[in-house]
């Protein structure tokens, strides 16, 4: 999948599901791969183990993307978890999917 000069807002999580990290990117395939190999080990992601990506939305201009990464990450878990039941009930993994396009 290439996005063109937008953005995407997205959610990471853990196996167990116990932990939600909320993002921003221009480059959704190649930031959730840094996630997933643990490019940064200091990082939240790293020390959590959210390496699995369960949400994300493109959005033509990369300024909205951020607004919405700001919006999503001041609203309630519940919030995050009803936006990831609403397009991914199963809570798959959406790397593959979106990597292999």
């Amino acid at each position: 999948m290439v996005f063109k000069r937008g953005g995407c807002i997205y959610i990471m999580t853990n196996k167990r599901h116990s932990v939600l990290y909320v993002g921003v990117t221009s480059e959704l395939i190649s930031r959730v791969w840094d996630h997933k190999n643990k490019t940064y080990p200091k990082s939240f992601t790293a020390k959590y183990n959210c390496v699995k990506l369960v949400y994300y939305e493109f959005y033509p201009h990369i300024e909205e993307a951020i607004a919405a990464e700001k919006a999503l990450k001041g609203s309630s878990r519940n919030r995050k978890i009803q936006l990831v039941n609403s397009l991914n009930p199963g809570w798959l993994d959406l790397y593959d999917s979106i990597a292999n396009e």
